[in-house]
């Protein structure tokens, strides 16, 4: 074997491309282990236990780039080191194209776009709350893709936003659309009437999906970061947000999307919705129904009903169906005749987080138990992420499995390993999976899956079982990944495509032997 380790000082290229070129590289004939990142201490962690940390390395900044390879052959190291260069050339130059130019600062960036008034900020979390800090003082609006900023940074940020009438979406804000513009992971949606706020990126991608696939549209999707209805937080942005689409005469139905914010959180959010003039939808998954009912606002336990009822409050005569076709309850009793009494279980490998949350929510509302690395409840809480038993869901997309690896709706491959792991489990009953399609999602995520779909059904069979699969594709038929294709892979390989993941879920209960009511 032969290795190489280079060190590119002030290199820096965003967490997304790397992550995806370093999986491109990975799967290259002859590649053991390639990793290009920046110089973060994670990534440095991540060297060391594949044995190529230098020395150089380990004095690298997080403003530098690694380039760490082990290959069959001192060639193969050199050929696949020319490539990554020429990808990361290339990716620059599309960059570069039309009107788009390089900027280090803030202030640069500034000086070349100077109408510009928001600030996408995606640098390691040590420096990020100083970058949101700089475009807040030039007046600008911050979307902070960035994790590992601290609460109390994230809380003084968000109180300076406030005091300038401006938002701070984030940390750890995936997901928004702001003026018909898909921000860090979003999909392509249509215009219409409803708002939204959200504390959830996957949460609020399905409730926009769904609003779309109804007919109808948003005017702006606004996300929080997860932990602004943390008690330290207090709300903030969702009550700004709030308050800013109540303003906008293009919004007529207001919709909140999180998970239960802290009772103080919620007191205060659910006393601006009482005095709001607009109808609202308020989806907390595991809330409290009562207390929002009792504030006037319509309450959903899930995702898509929440897309149901905004639409609903929007046009009183939409027809909506929400009862599950026969054909799909055929379906399920034809599949679940093929199963083994000893299959019982359902793995769920997910991406989304709120997906997850959602599931383990209909999941336990059905009578069942169920364990999560996502679980907020103690006994539900799963003990070991490498080993699932009884009914298991599990958020890839978590940092347990995503540390110095690409999160899986950015290469889905991360979770085809487990995949198989769960589909060679005797007690398995049926897999339940989804895919994110839109901007920021892998290009063609079914077609990276079907290996590891085709691969867990023979492997099933060959052990005397059969295997059903159910997956959810969040997305719409504008998304550049081109939905019905996307569907007719998974169909391909006898895959259920399931038209929300309430239903994916619903369906996979029933497979389990219980129905949902």
């Amino acid at each position: 074997m032969a290795s190489k380790v280079i060190i590119e000082n002030n290199a820096y290229h965003d967490s997304v491309t790397l992550m995806s070129l370093s999986s491109k590289i990975n799967s290259y004939e002859g590649v053991e282990q390639a990793v290009v990142s920046m110089a973060t201490q994670m990534n440095k962690d991540l060297l060391e236990n594949i044995g190529l940390l230098t020395e150089e390395a380990q004095a690298a900044t997080e403003n530098d780039l690694i380039i760490a390879l082990l290959a069959d052959s001192d060639e193969r190291v050199e050929e696949v080191i020319d490539l990554i260069h020429t990808e990361l050339s290339s990716n620059k130059s599309k960059k570069g194209k039309g009107k788009n130019q390089s900027a280090k600062t803030v202030h640069s960036a500034l000086n070349a776009m100077p109408e510009a008034n928001m600030a996408i900020i995606s640098v390691p979390g040590e420096y990020a709350a100083r970058e949101a800090r700089q475009a807040l003082k030039k007046g600008m609006h911050v979307m902070l893709f960035s994790d590992n900023v601290t609460i109390e940074d994230e809380k003084a940020l968000k109180e300076m936003g406030k005091e300038n009438d401006l938002f701070v979406m984030g940390p750890d804000c995936g997901t928004a659309i702001i003026n018909n513009a898909g921000l860090c992971f979003a999909n392509k949606v249509s215009e219409g009437g409803i708002g939204l706020v959200a504390a959830s990126g996957t949460g609020l991608q399905e409730v926009t999906v769904q609003i779309d696939r109804l007919g109808y549209g948003i005017t702006q999707a606004i996300g929080t970061g997860g932990r602004d209805l943390h008690e330290s937080i207090g709300g903030i942005m969702m009550l700004q947000g709030l308050k800013a689409l109540e303003k906008d005469e293009n919004t007529k139905v207001i919709t909140l999307i999180s998970k239960p914010p802290a009772p103080s959180v919620q007191e205060k959010i659910l006393k601006e919705v009482k005095e709001c003039k607009k109808p609202v939808v308020v989806c907390f998954l595991d809330g409290d129904a009562q207390a929002v009912e009792a504030a006037g606002a319509a309450f959903s336990p899930t995702l898509i009903d929440a897309a149901r009822k905004s639409v609903n409050l929007l046009d009183a005569d939409a027809k909506i169906d929400t009862e599950m076709a026969e054909e799909v309850t055929r379906w399920v009793e034809t599949e679940k005749a093929k199963l083994r009494d000893d299959q019982q279980d359902i793995r769920g490998l997910f991406c989304g987080g709120t997906l997850t949350s959602e599931a383990l929510s209909i999941i336990r509302s059905a009578g069942e138990k169920v364990k999560s690395n996502v679980a907020k409840k103690s006994e539900e809480k799963i003990a070991d992420i490498a080993k699932s038993s009884g009914h298991t869901l599990l958020d890839m997309g978590d940092d347990d499995f995503t540390k110095g690896k690409p999160h899986p709706m950015i290469e889905p491959s991360l979770r085809n390993e487990r995949i198989i792991q769960e589909a060679n489990d005797p007690s398995t009953a049926v897999l339940l999976l989804d895919l994110e399609l839109g901007y920021g999602s892998h290009e063609d995520p079914a077609g990276v899956t079907l290996e590891a779909l085709q691969t867990a059904k023979v492997q099933a069979e060959q052990a005397g079982r059969y295997l059903p699969i159910v997956a959810y594709i969040c997305g719409t038929s504008k998304d550049k990944q081109d939905y019905q294709q996307q569907q007719k892979k998974l169909q391909s390989v006898g895959v259920f495509v399931a038209d929300s993941n309430e239903m994916a879920t619903r369906i996979a209960v029933m497979l389990a032997n219980k129905e949902v009511n």
